[in-house]
This record gives structure tokens, C-alpha cells and sequence, in this order.
């Protein structure tokens, strides 16, 4: 039961599906769906705010390329990366329609989509600390931030973070490149290898025998009031939501450069692993932006922690976890084990994401394999979702519509996974 005003009231169990209870996989269309051009303009955030946050990359490239010299010319992007015929009517179940992979799982710096957020905050609150130190001077190369005077400053400043491995990983690596002090507070679910990596960076790793949303609260909580701190907060951070929102923009010109366009008569069908739905929400949010009614994201969660599906389908007026509807958070996809949604990402999606489809984790272990061995994608089980998800939700679609369609599948994570645990999850495939 949740509290209300001192009062205990039962969680709106009847909106949620009872497949969804049952942890058996679930098509949603989202009923709250609305045009986008009638959403837009009452949010807090605009096409604006997601071009600042494209011009602070841009500030920041030559730094990266002087951090990271052999992970490209200072860009954080991935390949967009057609299947073969073959493969694409497998991926949909035998409908017609072209598939493609954004191929974050290889994204560089981290081989993870949290660097779009996680590096991109580290980035905003670094700069901010050198603007109001009075070490930004007109003209001056980004490139700067990795002397000595601004590794002094840094080093004066902790960024802590709650996660359950990449989100952490891209901000210690991140903040321990400028010299910041991290500290990461990680979940009884986080992957051990997570940890030590965090830790050979010279991060703190705080471990919880909560879930995520325990260590996130702890590490909020620790925090609280500090001047010389910055939290990244997962659950509630703008930044974060802008620099994965600034990928659209990505996509949008492969899709150009592939000549593939998009618009009502050619829909645009975009698959994210969601978790506490930061990523997948800063994504579809800059992609409404940008091609508007034809996109139509499509969150994926597992069976047992389908945080944002659970919160969308519940309604907005209060938090409601998956643990209220009978569900254990129990996934082997640990990246997207949430019990409850992001509410600013929930408020912010309500009426743009399309559906929201739940797969089972042998079929995360299923597509993990065919990936590989079919495509050479070395994923996660997270980052497997979409390929699970994909051929559900194109069999709701009219036939008409899915062979004009586009489907991309944007993975998360897997290009850092230690060999001997890519192994282990190959051959539970």
C-alpha cells in the first residue's frame, strides 16, 4: 500500500493490464497518445534547449578528441547499420519493412548509450564550475579543460551518482578524466565487472542491498545541500534528458545520408530499452521534435520490471511501482531493472510514446545470440530489447503501413562486456 495524505489507498491496479500483472509479454498501445504538434508547446522543454545542449557538444569536441584520441574526431555517435533482407523479416516476424540498428552498444568512449547523458552532464556542471571561476576567456579551446588549472578546480569537487553499471561508468570516467572526485552508488543488482571497472577509474562504489531505486535515494540523500557536489539524478536530471535528446539529430542525418525519408506516408518506427527511462525518454522526445507525427517510439521493458508502462498506464497523479502491481524486478537485463519510472520522463512522454512492449529475458538471451552470430553485434541482454520487441509490435501494424515503414532497433550497451561474460550470456542463448 502507498500513503496519501496519511491515508493507505490501494495502487490503480485495475488500469494496468492483467498480462502486464502477470509478467507475460505485452503489447501497449499507449492511450493517451496525442499529435505531437498539439503536445509540444505545453512542455517545459523545447527544440530550443536540444540545440544548446547540440552546441555544448560541439564547444566540447576538442576536448574529447584531446581525452580520446583514438575514439574518433571528439564525437559521441554510433553507425547506423542496415540488416540484410533476411534478417530484417526475421527481426519483424515476417512482416515487410526495412530495419536498421543505431548501434550505441559500440558508442565511443563508454560502448554504452549513457555517455550521451552521463559524459553530457559531466560536461554542464564542469563548465559551469570554469564559467564561474573565471577561467572561460573568449576564444579559448575547450580542449583547455584537461590542464592543470582546471584539473585543480575539479579536484575540489565530488559528482556522485546512483546506477545500476553504465550510467556510473560513463560519469566516473568522464569525471575521473578532468579530475573530479565520483562516487557511485550501485544496486544488489549491478554486475560485480561493473564495479571493479568503476573502481580501477579511481571511483568510489558505494554498494546498497536496495535495488536502484534505493541506491539512487542513498546517493540523493548523501548529497543534499553540498556546495562542492554535483548529483547526477537519473530519476530527474534535465541535463541528462538533453544530451540524450541532442541524438536525434544523429539519427536524423544518417537517415538523410542513407536516403531514407521520413513522413506520414513513410513512418518511422523507433525501439528503446527503457529503464528508469531517461535515455529512451531524451531520445523520443528529439525525435518528436523532429520528424513529429511519422516517428513513433516504442519503449521496451522486461516482464518483470516494466517501471514505465506500469507509471504511464497507472496515470500521473503519484508514483506506482512495479512492486504494487505484484511484479519483482527480477531481469536478467540488469541496465533496465527499475521499479519505478522517472516521473519527469513520465509527464514529459505521456502523450508521445507510441506503445510500450515487454519481453521475457529468454528472449533477451535469444536475439543477444542471433545478433551476434547473424550481424556480429556484440550486445548485453539490455541491449538485445528491441530485437525481442520488434516483431510483436510490427504484427499490430497494417500491412500497407509496415511495408512503407522504417524500424530502427537502438542498442545500449555490450561492446565493454568482459569476454568470459559475453560468453556466458551467448550460451544461454
Amino acid at each position: 500500500m502507498a500513503a496519501v495524505d496519511g491515508m493507505q489507498t490501494q495502487p490503480p491496479c485495475d488500469r494496468i493490464p492483467e498480462a502486464v500483472r502477470r509478467a507475460s509479454p505485452t503489447v501497449w498501445m499507449n492511450p493517451a497518445l496525442d499529435a505531437t504538434a498539439s503536445v509540444l508547446p505545453g512542455l517545459a522543454t523545447g527544440r530550443a534547449d536540444v540545440d544548446a545542449a547540440v552546441a555544448r557538444w560541439q564547444r566540447f569536441a576538442p576536448l574529447l578528441a584531446r581525452l580520446f584520441p583514438e575514439e574518433g574526431a571528439g564525437r559521441i555517435d554510433s553507425p547506423l547499420v542496415p540488416l540484410e533482407e533476411r534478417l530484417s523479416r526475421d527481426v519483424l516476424d515476417g512482416a515487410d519493412g526495412r530495419v536498421l540498428v543505431k548501434a550505441d552498444h559500440a558508442l565511443p568512449v563508454t560502448g554504452c548509450i549513457k555517455a550521451r547523458g552521463g559524459v553530457y552532464e559531466v560536461l554542464a556542471y564542469a563548465e559551469d564550475l570554469a564559467a564561474r571561476a573565471g577561467l572561460l576567456t573568449e576564444g579559448r579551446s575547450y580542449a583547455a579543460f584537461a590542464d592543470p588549472e582546471f584539473r585543480a578546480l575539479f579536484a575540489r569537487h565530488v559528482i556522485a551518482v546512483g546506477s545500476t553499471g553504465n550510467l556510473g561508468f560513463s560519469v566516473g570516467l568522464m569525471g575521473r578524466s578532468l579530475g573530479f572526485a565520483v562516487e557511485v552508488h550501485m544496486s544488489h543488482d549491478a554486475k560485480a565487472w561493473k564495479k571493479q571497472r568503476l573502481r580501477e577509474l579511481g571511483a568510489r562504489v558505494v554498494e546498497h542491498r536496495g535495488d536502484y531505486g534505493a541506491a539512487v535515494a542513498a546517493a540523493r540523500g548523501a548529497f543534499a545541500g553540498r556546495a562542492d557536489a554535483h548529483f547526477v539524478d537519473d530519476e530527474d536530471s534535465v541535463d541528462l534528458f538533453l544530451g540524450y535528446a541532442a541524438a536525434a539529430l544523429d539519427l536524423q542525418r544518417q537517415l538523410a545520408e542513407s536516403g531514407i525519408a521520413v513522413g506520414p506516408a513513410q513512418p518511422l518506427f523507433v525501439y528503446l530499452p527503457c529503464g528508469v527511462g531517461g535515455a529512451p525518454g531524451g531520445v523520443a522526445f528529439g525525435l518528436k521534435l523532429l520528424f513529429g507525427d511519422a516517428v513513433h517510439p516504442v519503449f521496451v521493458e522486461p516482464v518483470a520490471s516494466p517501471c514505465m508502462l506500469v507509471q504511464l498506464a497507472a496515470g500521473l497523479e503519484r508514483t506506482v511501482s512495479v512492486y504494487d502491481v505484484g511484479l519483482d524486478n527480477r531481469t536478467a537485463a540488469d541496465g533496465l531493472a527499475c521499479a519505478s519510472a522517472s516521473m519527469l520522463v513520465a509527464r514529459t512522454l505521456e502523450k508521445l510514446v507510441a506503445a510500450v512492449v515487454t519481453v521475457p529475458d529468454d528472449a533477451l538471451y535469444r536475439w543477444l545470440r542471433v545478433m551476434w552470430t547473424e550481424a556480429g553485434l556484440r550486445l548485453e541482454p539490455s541491449a538485445a530489447a528491441g530485437f525481442a520487441a520488434a516483431g510483436r509490435f510490427a504484427a499490430t501494424l497494417p500491412a500497407a503501413v509496415g511495408a512503407a515503414a522504417t524500424h530502427v532497433i537502438w542498442t545500449t550497451g555490450g561492446a565493454h562486456l568482459p569476454a568470459e561474460e559475453f560468453e556466458a550470456a551467448l550460451a544461454r542463448g
